[in-house]
């Protein structure tokens, strides 16, 4: 058992992943410094979603690679993720991973998205992970250095984004969830498809910068900035120090 202390009102409760002792931070102090603004937040309304940190996306010889990507550049994720997701435990955020993959049968993967690219390897041939994002084969599971433990929660999708075709919203809604800290890859596509289902489901958003990587340094760049622009449009930017630095804010060392 994990023991841990708050601050402010006595807490005893259970979460999925940890039994929790201890008291609990004025919620009114809760805030990530942010842009466009910084964004209050209840850490047991809030969750960590971690996208499709898995080896066919981040290890030599996945797909990503197989596709001419240079996978270092989403590998620098790596480290800040490892930070945040190691604080998300500590506080006992609820924390979801989620994984890009397909039905041995591919049945749930459109004739589009398997043909769409006239590549030599693509999804459901053989590679040197196994098949290509199909459940069950090698490159399809999450990297050793961000694997899930006992209790967190891991969402196996079709699509690009997490809610398409998945019980995500049940569960966050179940678990009273209103805040999303969003990390993984790619920051263009999966990522960003999934705050933008979020944002029209009532959820906010926020990104650490670092903890989120593409292939495309511009795609990077303004991948970010499209979520922050107009006010937030579909949510908040930060870095993994700003969010380490205000999680942390709910343990007394």
């Amino acid at each position: 058992m994990q023991v841990l202390a708050y601050r402010s009102t006595v807490l005893n409760y259970k979460s999925d992943s940890h039994l929790v002792w201890g008291v609990i931070l004025d919620q009114a102090n809760n805030t990530f410094t942010a842009e466009p603004y910084d964004l209050k937040f209840d850490y047991r309304s809030t969750a960590l979603v971690v996208i499709d940190m898995q080896r066919d996306f981040l290890e030599p010889g996945g797909f990503g690679e197989l596709l001419g990507n240079d996978v270092s550049l989403l590998r620098n994720t790596i480290e800040p993720c490892q930070k945040v997701l190691n604080i998300a435990r500590k506080v006992g955020l609820i924390i979801i991973h989620t994984r890009e993959g397909h039905r041995e049968d591919l049945s749930d993967a459109p004739h589009s998205k398997l043909t769409r690219g006239n590549l030599k390897t693509g999804i459901g041939d053989l590679g040197p992970m196994g098949r290509v994002l199909v459940r069950g084969e090698p490159g399809h599971e999450i990297i050793s250095e961000l694997s899930p433990t006992k209790g967190e929660i891991i969402i196996d999708k079709p699509g690009k984004g997490a809610f398409y075709q998945t019980d995500l919203d049940f569960i966050l809604k179940n678990k009273s969830i209103k805040t999303l800290i969003v990390c993984g890859v790619t920051t263009e596509v999966c990522v960003h498809t999934t705050i933008r289902q979020a944002n029209d489901r009532g959820y906010e958003c926020i990104v650490p910068a670092d903890c989120v990587g593409s292939y495309f340094p511009e795609f990077q760049k303004i991948g970010l900035e499209m979520i922050k622009a107009q006010g937030g449009i579909f949510g908040w930017v930060s870095d993994s120090k700003r969010v380490t630095d205000a999680l942390s804010k709910n343990l007394l060392n």
